[in-house]
């Protein structure tokens, strides 16, 4: 390492941006997910649609991954990927995933978990066709975590699925959505001093939520 290039031990940072406490917050976990996600779009924050999702495998080693959200209400969390994936194989050995939210620039970070499902066959081909045609070649030309011997085999495959399919690619059966179902959230905003506000939502038996602050 140079001897000007700093420790990444002393880098700091002072959150001041915002707050976040129980009076100001939304009872609804969903609703204050919502209010944030529409002020990370419009504060233009780098792709404040992208978030982690972290699943656990039949050898109880977790693993993580970026992906988009595509869609979101009150029965989920939704994004569209890979089923024969490490991801999707994981899921179908252990339906629970956690996803998080990090929008760096307005200091907050948002942690979800809770069951995972696919979404309806319906619901995979509609976001299916709205797809740019390569996105959709693509879902068939990448065999998605499996070991491949170059980029020219994902290149073969869009042009042998693009010739095969023309302008009308179906939906690949090993690609849809999946949908998680949250019973737990978590809102993190930073603060000075590393005095951070942090809110956890968990969802009760009636199916309400319990808004409680956690020490960050």
């Amino acid at each position: 390492m140079s001897e000007h290039t700093p420790s990444i031990a002393d880098l700091r940072k002072s959150y001041e941006r915002a707050e976040l406490n129980e009076d100001a917050s939304h009872a609804d976990p969903l609703l204050q997910f919502d209010q944030w996600l529409k002020e990370a779009i419009t504060a233009q924050v780098p792709e404040p649609n992208a978030m982690t999702v972290a699943t656990v495998g039949s050898n109880l080693r977790p693993s993580t991954r970026v992906v988009l959200i595509k869609g979101f209400d009150a029965d989920g969390i939704v994004w569209f990927t890979n089923y024969a994936s490490r991801k999707g194989q994981e899921l179908a050995g252990n339906p629970y995933a956690a996803l998080q939210f990090h929008w760096v620039e307005l200091e907050r970070v948002v942690r979800i978990e809770g069951l995972v499902e696919k979404v309806s066959d319906e619901e995979s081909d509609a976001y299916f066709h709205s797809r740019p045609l390569d996105s959709r070649i693509g879902a068939w030309a990448s065999p998605q975590s499996e070991v491949i011997s170059g980029r020219g085999v994902l290149l073969a495959n869009a042009a042998k699925f693009g010739a095969k399919f023309l302008l009308q690619p179906p939906r690949p059966p090993h690609w849809g959505g999946y949908r998680l179902k949250p019973d737990n959230w978590q809102f993190w905003q930073g603060r000075k001093s590393r005095l951070h506000d942090r809110l956890r939502y968990t969802q009760q038996a009636d199916g309400l939520w319990l808004r409680e602050r956690l020490a960050p």
